[in-house]
């Protein structure tokens, strides 16, 4: 189709694959989905099988890896690891229902291809996706006995139309969207119709929830595959996009018929899968390091192409859930199910270097989402149904100014139009897409968010009653956010906006205890909360201060300022000492009492958590203070202890690039620690030799000389030829292509980088 991406890789064949287990290497052969598939407290992943922010993404309809029953089979993901639409279930038992569970075996996942053995072994499943279309190969052990195919929707309508071996249906998901499927058989059934009360009626069409038809074979069909497209705008839609995905892949020819038997070739679309996201994959190269180490690199490479999601369709439309409507995307690709509180900070950099054609698709798409839903609002958790508001402040801002700053072809003033609306307009109160209101007015008046006394009641109706006011993590946020706004401003030469809101990215400084050094919860009378503890006060979550974690991490939350943090807490060295604190301080309760309050504050280092978002650039900050040796050893700290070609080798809740973008950065060696400022922090590199292809055609190479696990510490360093006495560098130097030639050695070099001067720049060393 002509507005769907050509994408990427391919992945592991088996559980613990190895790139080892392939004559012939590539990136995708490394890929392992089943990483992280077992949680450490909250969400696992899921071992999506998808092109790259394709529309068809499925993953097996289970809890986590643990579970021994499938609920049948999946057709289609609707909502990143939480939504999905319709159920094929298959049987050569006699019982029939809508869905029949199965215990299943021998399961292979690959980006792209999907194998298990289900009913003891006794029923063989293959499946292939394409972009919004998929592939099924269901082969029969026992020759004795009929199948049966089941599909199902959840709350729709089924179908078995007027061609036996066709099947349409349609799932609302939303109240103002549905998705439709529009599938057929290679193999003529025996009969085919509605399943009401276990039978299979001659009733072609069901409604309502629970809906289903079944499709059965006779005695003797050794296999059956059902060929099927997905579509957000109509039955119809559905199959041209399955004849479209068949064109790509040279299968079909364009007057294709529904019985071509182009449509039904399992074998080209898993060729192309595998084509694809080899490619992708491909656009870093990496020599030296473990088998482990590639498959964690490459595994978290391949999550962050999972999300957002491409919409537009074969005909050059997309549904949108922002306004219930079908638009034209004029050649632009609309994108959407996208967390920005968790991709911001590394997984939209990271395809700012590396697709920054699709960064820019997705940033006009928030554009457009801004304008479809009538407030012209910069989106802040855009989803397939709609902008949820989930999370805390308005990040996309700071996905605006990092693809500006980069060379990105973005409507600047239009962008900064909405990021100003959306965090002057809108309540900054957490998970409400409200108008503001009076603690929104508080803060343009004094420059927090305030907090609650023990007992005071709330007093704003945005506020809910869960999430609470999160006032030190929306102060800090905001603070943020109006610096990338007043980066856009300079960027479009409007010199007092500029001003006004650099001005206001200094709020942050209203929250700071200079006694304790954390940054406080402060009453609305301007008072410190008494008898507060950084580690345990503000409930659950710390939501009454803080969000997900608590006053340890929130004490490093100012992105765009380090240096104007570092002279509040004392210098560098106190800066250091604070560093240290975080990873070496103790839990303080047992980890029941502990996560039990904070569960999302797992993959913990003393108080540093590597497994929630707001912590990921801590590491980092000893390039900061004077200390890029420490940022190195706390780097490879992180990665060797939470980050594993294992089952539970995710620390926390993956959320579809947040954490694992942080992966991608820190195994190649640098990290995007300011989004919105077009530099890199330089960490250690876990492989001696690095290649990326560029967008621009040209490769920067990375040579880490002596890496190994021991070999972490940067000893001097070389850039395109000159010596390099500081532990970053700009993005302009790394798209010019060239190297970075790094010698490294097991002892720390205490001076290199370490100078005054020699820190990465803050918002305080910028000129305005």
């Amino acid at each position: 189709m002509k507005n769907i991406l050509s994408a990427a890789l391919i992945l592991s064949a088996g559980l613990f694959v190895s790139c080892a287990s392939r004559s012939t290497k590539e990136p995708v052969d490394c890929v392992n989905p089943y990483i992280g598939n077992i949680s450490h407290m909250l969400v696992p992943t899921f071992p999506t099988i998808q092109l790259p922010n394709s529309l068809m993404r499925i993953y097996p309809t289970r809890g986590d890896y643990t579970t021994e029953m499938l609920d049948g089979l999946p057709v289609i993901v609707t909502n990143h690891r939480e939504r999905s639409a319709f159920r094929i279930s298959v049987t050569q038992g006699e019982r029939l229902a809508p869905i029949i569970s199965t215990n299943w075996d021998h399961e292979h996942i690959t980006p792209y291809s999907y194998d298990v053995q289900i009913a003891d072994n006794s029923i063989d499943v293959r499946l292939a996706v394409g972009h919004q279309s998929a592939i099924y190969e269901f082969s029969f052990r026992d020759p004795e006995k009929p199948a049966t195919v089941i599909l199902y929707s959840g709350g729709g309508e089924m179908s078995s139309a007027d061609n036996t071996n066709s099947v349409m249906g349609n799932q609302q998901i939303s109240s103002n969207m549905r998705i439709y499927m529009n599938g057929t058989f290679n193999v003529e059934p025996e009969k085919c119709g509605v399943l009401r009360g276990g039978k299979i009626t001659d009733e072609q069409q069901a409604q309502g929830r629970g809906a289903a038809v079944a499709y059965r074979f006779p005695a003797g069909t050794k296999s059956v595959r059902l060929a099927y497209g997905i579509s957000l705008i109509s039955v119809d839609q559905a199959q041209e996009n399955m004849f479209h995905d068949a064109l790509l892949r040279n299968d079909v020819k364009s007057d294709v018929q529904k019985n071509d038997k182009g449509l039904y070739n399992l074998e080209s679309m898993t060729k192309y899968g595998r084509q694809t996201w080899n490619d992708a994959l491909s656009a870093i190269r990496v020599e030296g390091g473990s088998e482990d180490q590639k498959a964690v690199l490459y595994t978290s490479f391949y999550r962050t192409m999972e999300r957002p999601v491409c919409l537009s369709e074969a005909n050059g439309q997309y549904f949108s859930g922002f306004d219930g409507q079908v638009h034209e995307d004029d050649g632009v690709p609309f994108y959407t199910d996208d967390w920005i509180w968790d991709t911001y900070r590394a997984a939209h950099p990271l395809r700012a270097l590396l697709r920054p054609q699709e960064e820019e698709h997705i940033i006009a798409s928030y554009l457009r989402m801004a304008e479809q839903m009538g407030t012209c609002w910069m989106p802040t958790f855009p989803e397939m149904t709609g902008d949820t508001r989930r999370m805390n402040s308005n990040h996309g801002v700071a996905m605006v100014a990092d693809a500006l700053y980069k060379g990105l072809d973005v409507d600047a003033s239009k962008a900064f139009d909405y990021c100003r609306r959306g965090i002057e307009e809108k309540t900054l109160a957490p998970w409400s897409g409200n108008p503001a209101g009076w603690i929104d007015q508080f803060y343009k008046d004094h420059g927090y968010i305030p907090a609650l006394r023990e007992g005071e009641p709330e007093t704003d109706p945005n506020v809910s009653s869960f999430e609470k006011r999160q006032p030190i993590a929306v102060t800090l946020g905001t603070s943020y956010d109006e610096w990338c706004l007043s980066r856009i401003a300079q960027y479009l030469g409007m010199e007092p906006e500029a001003f006004y809101y650099l001005s206001h990215s200094y709020n942050y400084r209203n929250v700071w205890n200079p006694e304790t050094r954390f940054f406080h919860p402060k009453d609305s009378t301007g008072e410190f909360l008494p008898d507060f503890d950084y580690r345990f006060s503000g409930g659950i979550g710390a939501r009454d201060a803080y969000d997900e974690n608590n006053g340890w991490t929130y004490r490093w939350d100012v992105q765009h300022n380090f240096a104007d943090l570092c002279r509040l807490m004392g210098g560098r060295e106190a800066m250091q000492a604070n560093l240290d604190r975080t990873f070496a301080e103790p839990m303080g309760r047992g980890k029941r009492e502990f996560y039990e309050q904070l569960p999302d504050q797992t993959g913990n280092i003393g108080q540093f958590t590597m497994a929630n978002e707001p912590s990921l650039h801590i590491p980092y900050i000893y390039n900061y203070a004077g200390a890029p040796w420490k940022t190195q050893k706390r780097v490879r700290q992180c990665l060797d202890t939470w980050f594993r070609n294992d089952l539970m080798g995710v620390p926390g809740d993956e959320d579809g690039g947040g954490l694992t973008s942080f992966v991608v950065f820190s195994s190649i060696g640098f990290y995007p620690v300011t989004p919105g400022l077009p530099v890199y922090n330089i960490g250690s590199p876990l492989f001696k030799h690095i290649s990326l292809r560029l967008p621009n055609g040209r490769t920067f190479l990375i040579e880490a000389k002596g890496c190994s696990r021991e070999n972490k510490y940067i000893q001097s360093a070389m850039l395109n030829g000159q010596p390099l006495d500081k532990p970053w560098f700009t993005h302009d130097e790394l798209m010019q292509g060239g190297s970075l030639v790094l010698e490294m050695g097991a002892q720390p070099n205490r001076e290199w980088g370490a100078a005054e001067g020699a820190e990465p720049p803050s918002a305080d060393e910028l000129e305005m």
